[in-house]
């Protein structure tokens, strides 16, 4: 069993209590979100709250090159974007398949839940179960000490003791539930993918955080049926979600987006559902905090 949480503690000499964007045991089995909660407590966070202090602050005041690497590959510093693979999208469809027909259903046999979370280099399920967790690291389907090699539907259903498919009645798949099509995997673009998700993980976590009780938000998850990672909060009447998608049909590469629970009209919303900001758009340069909190401001107000 990986154990993340464990892990980073491990770094830091176990003296502080830390915390991570990974799901970490043990299992949880208590409602609403049957899952841990990954910034609840700590005294070294991968955001800015009062009180605690960033793993970006530790490793300047350690002077710790390697420490900060460990940081980045995780995202528990702020780390950057790359190009996009040329072989992204065929990847993310293919991973999106994975997502709605392995990963969620093995998380709904156990308590009836669907959402995903951001993971090393991936996604998957929080831990469920007897202490289980089952995602996608590099592309590379990993049944806690196991690891399948993803070609077929078919083959990574028997790895892992399920039939694939969507939940019944849990959601409408986007995706086609083919047994035996090949399962298009290119390891750079499952990292880019991977990268993304994290990226998103950290800038959603923050506006969770930032968020008071009066907006009750959400958890950020990473939903099945269409691959985003989302949170949603806000008061009555001004409440909104705000994620980040992999890119879909109306958008071939990744985007952040603020969707309003009520319709709004103006120049920031430049989207039927709200507003977005792409990927291009953030390697050029756009801040996507500013573009999230901007987003909760105008919902707000």
């Amino acid at each position: 069993m990986r154990d993340a949480r464990r892990e980073a503690a491990v770094r830091l000499g176990g003296a502080v209590s830390v915390r991570v964007l990974e799901p970490s045991p043990p299992t949880v089995a208590a409602p609403p979100f049957f899952a841990d909660d990954p910034l609840d407590g700590g005294e070294v966070l991968p955001i800015q709250r009062a009180g605690a202090r960033t793993w970006l602050d530790v490793c300047r005041e350690r002077g710790d090159g390697d420490l900060y690497r460990w940081c980045e590959e995780r995202w528990l510093v702020p780390g950057t974007l790359d190009f996009l693979p040329r072989r992204f999208a065929p990847t993310r469809d293919s991973l999106h398949v994975v997502a709605e027909h392995l990963l969620a259903p093995c998380r709904f046999r156990a308590n009836g839940k669907i959402g995903l979370r951001f993971t090393f280099r991936g996604f998957g399920t929080p831990f469920f179960g007897d202490g289980r967790q089952v995602r996608v690291e590099d592309g590379t389907l990993v049944d806690g000490d196991h690891r399948h090699q993803l070609s077929t539907l078919r083959r990574a259903g028997e790895a892992l003791g399920i039939e694939p498919g969507a939940p019944q009645d849990a959601y409408t798949p986007s995706t086609p539930c083919d047994l035996d099509a090949s399962l298009a995997v290119d390891l750079e673009s499952a990292r880019a993918l991977g990268a993304w998700y994290g990226f998103c993980a950290r800038l959603l976590e923050q506006l969770r955080a930032d968020a008071g009780p009066e907006d009750a938000p959400g958890r950020v998850q990473l939903w099945p049926e269409h691959f985003d990672m989302a949170v949603d909060l806000g008061a009555d009447g001004h409440r909104a979600n705000f994620g980040g998608s992999p890119g879909d049909d109306d958008h071939p590469e990744p985007y952040l987006y603020v969707g309003p629970w009520d319709a709004r009209q103006g120049r920031f919303w430049n989207e039927p559902f709200g507003a977005s900001l792409g990927y291009q758009q953030i390697l050029e340069g756009v801040d996507p905090t500013a573009f999230l909190r901007q987003g909760r401001d105008l919902v707000a107000g």
